[in-house]
């Protein structure tokens, strides 16, 4: 069976086992992250940018997961089902596709019409005329598209930029919490935001008891540019 009979088989079982798409335009989001974006959640026909942390990218799938909807993850062969189970994916309603080839943002774009939300790995900036025809396919199935890695005129471009583990004693115990910086550009300008993972799921920030707001955190540590976002990292996920 070639690629194009595949797909178009996998939309039919999805379809019918999704008969109902989430079809407003925002998305469910996980409350953890919804500061991040414009708007405050994923919406329906957009893009979106992560760098520097697959386990963010894949957060981000976990709160329309639990409502139901089918998600996609394209192009993360290190791809790890316990660490995405951890943060809310339900793993029967994921499709994986490891190794897409040169065929990742084709795939992206036919399996939107069956998908919610799509995660795809791509390192090097699509052509011009390809991400537009993407874009139109995703605006007219209501799917929002997340990469990690170049993509044009994101709705919103998010980059971490430290990150601080929590956990190990004198030479004993697990990485069980990780603290991370994360900077976003949209419309509302550059901003800085902190998102917080407890055992592999996402976690609220800790709060001063006078004052009601996040509280201040050791230093982060900067996190050096990488050319991949894998989900093998660290005990549970996310570099």
């Amino acid at each position: 069976m070639n690629s194009t009979a595949t797909v178009h088989s996998l939309q039919q079982r999805i379809s019918q086992m999704q008969p109902v798409r989430l079809d407003e335009r925002a998305l469910p989001t996980p409350p953890g992250l919804r500061g991040l974006l414009p708007g405050g959640a994923l919406h329906a026909g957009s893009s979106y940018t992560v760098r520097g942390s697959a386990q963010l990218a894949l957060a981000f799938l976990a709160a329309a997961s639990a409502a139901g909807a089918w998600c996609g993850v394209i192009g993360l062969p290190a791809f790890g089902a316990e660490a995405a189970a951890a943060l809310g994916i339900a793993l029967d309603r994921c499709i994986l596709i490891p190794e897409p080839g040169s065929e990742a943002i084709s795939l992206a774009g036919a399996l939107s019409e069956a998908l919610t939300v799509v995660l795809v790995h791509q390192p090097q900036r699509p052509r011009a005329g390809d991400a537009e025809r993407i874009a139109a396919r995703m605006r007219e199935h209501g799917s929002a598209l997340l990469v990690s890695g170049e993509w044009p005129h994101p709705e919103s471009a998010l980059r971490v930029t430290a990150s601080r583990w929590t956990g190990l004693g004198h030479g004993t115990g697990v990485l069980a919490e990780r603290e991370i910086a994360v900077q976003s550009q949209d419309r509302r300008g550059v901003r800085q935001h902190r998102v917080r993972f407890a055992d592999g799921a996402l976690a609220e920030l800790a709060t001063d008891a006078a004052s009601g707001t996040a509280s201040a955190s050791p230093m982060l540590r900067a996190v050096p540019p990488a050319p991949a976002a894998h989900l093998q990292e660290g005990h549970h996920a996310g570099r």
